[in-house]
Order: structure tokens, then sequence, then C-alpha cells
């Protein structure tokens, strides 16, 4: 009996607090969550249980295996099995009817440049232009496998439909996007924080929409031959991502030069106001019309690596086709401050050692620009007032404070919250559901309420 109280005493010793006897009871009740929140049950998980700092590691592998275990088990279409980037390589999503009808995007995904067993690569999303899709598919798989950026990963899709009411940025495609995000994290295959955004013309204007929509993925985003409004892609959101856009100087449709100019000008003020980031290049080529060299933007996007935790994140959570983000960084929106459609809500966090400053502002937007041919919305001035209503989750990390001691948050210049927060299994399952990132799985979490 003496022996069998030692080994016990022992076992729980090694154990800590019981994490390794918990762990498989917890995981049972996580995978059934899981898998509701991929069918779009928005429910939050509930069922609290507080974490040491020393268990945080072993449960944010637990939630990432449950996480794993319930998309295996989801019924949807899946990535083909990697091979070499090739015309054979081909796989088809069919997207949602509800989105968009008859919308079926083929893909090619496959490998370049000779990989270890077992490593994790960067990807690279292509967006093709707006010719003929089997032409201008079949282009873009051309010139990619060209481009100097092996060993890499790439998914290059043709767009489900063509016509003037087909884009990129559209609901449908963003379905697309963010389940290609979801599974090449759960695949192993894909480096989290070496994924890349380009495209040429149409694909252009597509990948400056999604990289400032979803710049909290991205290492970097390279739209060529193009040039939006900045109304439609906030340089703002791009502060911790690099940023590439290279347009002819004499590509004048669509004021693509100007437009292009106007970002320039936008990026080049917000990296002097903010010195380390807004990493840009962004180029007018000299004597160029719409065909410009397209090879030098992945050897300049390859080179930057995400960083998942910056301590520095500015947001503008604009309506991308009548769809806001949730969530951006470690931020989730719990309610929107922005109650008119007109108006945009502007989140800016900034951590010195353990002090969080957030701004939170809602956001109007005066057109000073428009031009008389296509009445184009081309510049813009903007009105930023202090919310009094919304609520957001500050999620956190070690990487982001020191959760051993007391963190102060102020919320536009007032005191909310001073204290140790406390870690609890909660915030790690639902920032891993709404995420889907290994990198975001985070132990600790502030409420926040605006207006109180």
């Amino acid at each position: 009996m003496k022996t069998v109280k030692i080994n016990l005493a022992l076992l729980c010793l090694l154990c800590g607090t019981g994490t390794l006897f918990a762990q498989p009871r917890v995981k049972n009740n996580l995978v059934p969550f899981f898998r509701a929140s991929l069918e779009g049950d928005t429910t939050a998980y509930l069922q609290s249980k507080p974490l040491k700092t020393k268990e945080i590691e072993a449960y944010r592998s637990l939630v990432w295996e449950a996480w794993k275990e319930a998309n295996a088990h989801f019924d949807e279409e899946r990535l083909i099995p990697t091979d070499t980037l090739s015309p054979s390589a081909t796989g088809k999503w069919h997207l949602p009817a509800n989105l968009e009808p008859d919308a079926v995007m083929p893909y090619y995904w496959g490998t370049k440049g000779t990989m270890a067993t077992g490593d994790s690569v960067p990807m690279f999303l292509y967006l093709h232009g707006s010719g003929p899709k089997e032409q201008e598919w079949a282009t873009g798989l051309y010139i990619c496998r060209r481009f100097d950026d092996a060993p890499s990963l790439y998914f290059i899709p043709q767009i489900p439909n063509e016509g003037n009411y087909y884009r990129w940025w559209q609901q449908s495609k963003q379905f697309a996007w963010e389940r290609l995000l979801r599974q090449a994290l759960l695949s192993g295959n894909v480096n989290p924080n070496r994924i890349y955004l380009f495209g040429i013309s149409e694909g252009g204007y597509g990948s400056q929409r999604l990289a400032s929509f979803y710049a909290d993925y991205w290492a970097a985003a390279g739209p060529m031959a193009g040039g939006e409004p900045l109304k439609n892609a906030p340089a703002e959101n791009c502060a911790d991502i690099g940023f590439s856009l290279r347009t002819g100087d004499k590509d004048t449709d669509f004021y693509r030069n100007t437009l292009t100019r106007y970002t320039q000008q936008a990026f080049d003020s917000l990296q002097n106001s903010h010195p380390t980031l807004y990493r840009h290049r962004i180029e007018l080529i000299p004597d160029k019309g719409h065909a410009i060299d397209y090879t030098p933007t992945t050897p300049w996007l390859k080179q930057f690596t995400r960083n998942p935790y910056p301590t520095y994140v500015s947001w503008e959570n604009f309506e991308m086709d009548g769809r806001y983000r949730k969530g951006f960084y470690n931020l989730a929106v719990r309610e929107r401050s922005n109650i008119d459609p007109h108006t945009r809500t502007y989140y800016e966090m900034n951590i010195d050692g353990n002090h969080i400053a957030l701004r939170v502002d809602e956001v109007t937007y005066h057109t000073t620009e428009k031009d008389p041919k296509w009445g184009i919305e081309m510049k813009f001035a903007r009105t930023y007032t202090p919310a009094h209503r919304g609520k957001i989750t500050v999620y956190l990390c070690s990487e982001l404070v020191n959760l051993d001691k007391p963190i102060v948050v102020t919320l536009n210049g007032k005191q909310v919250f001073a204290g140790k927060v406390k870690c609890n299994l909660i915030n790690m399952v639902n920032s891993c559901a709404l995420f889907y990132d290994p990198n975001r799985i985070y132990p600790a979490a502030v409420e926040i309420e605006m207006g109180r």
C-alpha cells in the first residue's frame, strides 16, 4: 500500500495539476464543438477550465489536435494531394450556390523545387486577369512555374464565372480563400508565417483588396498592373506585412497609374509615421502600359515572414461585398461599433510592455476626387469619431504581454481594465474557431465594451 501511495504521489507530481488525465476528456468535448462551428454554429465555447502558465503549451497542442480531428470528419471538398506544379495537378471546388450560382472553381495545386520530407514551405496564391478564363488560367500556370521563388507551394485558381459582375473579392470567393487558408494550415505542409498573395490586372485589383481584408494571414502581398481606390483597400491594415504594387506609368485605363500613385503616397506617409512598419515597394514603371515584367514580384515577397503577434495593429474593418471580418490579428469583434453601413469601425492597438492602448473610432469617408468619365471615386478624406458602442475581445498570449504580471488596458485614453488576466481554455477554443491558425490559439483575453 505504501508503495502505491508513493507512486501515485510521484505520478501526480509529474502530471502537474492533472493535465495528463484531463486532456482526453477535454478533447472529447472540443471535437463536437469544433464540428458544430464548421457547420456554421456561432455559439461560443463556454466550458471554463482555468489554466496555469505552465499548462498553456500542452493545451494549445490539444486544442489544435481537436480542431484537426473535427476537420477530418467535416464533409467538404478538400485540396487534392500535393504534387509537382504542372497541368495535371488540378482539382476543383464547387462554391455555395447561395453565394454564386453555378460557381465551380478549378485550381492548380502543386510544388516547385525540392523539399525535404516533413518540411513546411511557403505558399503562394495567384489571381489571374479578366481575359478568357481558360486562357488566363493556363497563362497563370505558365508564368508561375517560371518565377524564382522555389521551394514553394502554389494555389492557382480559375475564376468560376466571367462578366462584369464577377470579381475575386466577392463573397463566394471569400468562402474559397477561407477554405484554402483553413485547409492549408491544417495540412502541416504550409508554413503558417509564409503565405503570400499576388495577382495581375483584375487579379491585381483582387489581390490589393484581399491584401487589406485578410492582412493578418499574409506575410506579403503583390498586386500588379492594378490600382484600387484606397476606400476599397485601406493601406492602414497592411502595417505588419510586406506590400508590393507595380504598375506601368502609362497604364491609364481606369486610372490605374494615378491610383497606384495615390497608394504609394499613402504607404509613404504611413511608413514615415511608423518607421519600422508598412514595408512597401510601389513602383510606376517608366514607359510601360498594362503589360509589365512580372518576374520581380515573388522574389521580393518571399523575403518576408509574418509576425503573428504584432504589438501594433491598425485595422479599418471595411465591408467587402456585404461582409465584414469578425477578427483581425488578436482582436475579435463581438459587436460592431458602426450601425450605419455608410461608416466603418477603426481599431488601433499599441502594446508597450503590459500596457495595451486601444483606439476605437467610427470612420466616415468623404469623396474629394471623382473622375468625370467613369464616376470612379479616386480620393477621399476621412472623419474619425470615438466609438460609443460596440464590443471587442483582445486576445493575449505570452508573445504579446507578460501573463504573470498585471495588465493595464486603456480605451481612447481612458483606463478600462487593470489587473492580472486569467488563462482559460475558453479563450484557446474560441480563438481557434475564429482564426483556425496554429499560431493564434490564445490562452487569455480581455473583454472591452465601448461606452462603459
